[in-house]
């Protein structure tokens, strides 16, 4: 009778102890949702257009010669041209590619986009001067279109614009990055944890 009564709370407390065993894990289960569900809002969140915004300023002169008679005689025309130009260098970080390892609590970046960069220049024309034989036209223009977006393409590389639009990009990450720290997750990108001091190393 004592056998059988001890055998019955050996058997209660094996059941208690299963019941718990499995209630703990769907607690876990539970709270890795909840963080995965956080942490893909908190992706959503940061997924949005990241703009910053320049203004350049330039003069340039134009200037074409069309030559004939075995080039003894030629006609130019030329303009003086003030450009003024709106720059936007953005992210688009909704294309952000990005893996979420449940198991192992590890969110791994896959792909980053390209910064975007538009070009928006207001050309004035001053001092035009062409004649009947050499006239300005719409391949002039497209001409001076492309000259001034190439200088100013090479003003940009040089300014803070890119620069600055970066450490914006670098801050959106980073509210990431904090979020899975606190909960315990690793962020990874290019094979590497990514940390706050190396998180440069993301672009």
């Amino acid at each position: 009778m004592v056998k059988k009564i001890a055998v019955g709370i050996v058997v209660l407390i094996l059941i208690y102890l299963a019941f718990r065993y499995c209630e703990f894990k769907d607690d876990d289960s539970r709270t890795t949702i909840e963080e995965t569900a956080l942490i893909q809002q908190q992706i959503k969140n940061v997924g949005k257009l990241v703009v910053t915004e320049g203004h350049f300023s330039e003069v340039l002169t134009y200037k074409d010669q069309q030559k004939y008679l075995m080039d003894l005689v030629s006609f130019e025309k030329k303009a003086l041209v003030v450009v003024n130009a709106d720059v936007t260098v953005s992210f688009d970080l909704s294309k952000i590619e990005y893996d979420i390892d449940e198991v192992n609590k590890v969110i791994t970046i896959k792909n980053i986009p390209k910064e975007e960069i538009k070009i928006n220049p207001d050309l004035k024309f001053y001092d035009v001067q062409q004649n009947g034989f050499n006239e300005f036209s719409g391949d002039d223009y497209n001409k001076i279109n492309a000259q001034v977006k190439a200088s100013l393409a090479k003003k940009i590389e040089k300014s803070t614009l890119k620069t600055n639009a970066q450490n914006r990009l670098i801050s959106e990450l980073s509210k990431l990055l904090i979020l899975t720290n606190t909960m315990g997750w690793k962020l990874q990108y290019n094979g590497q944890d990514v940390q706050t001091e190396n998180i440069n190393t993301l672009l």
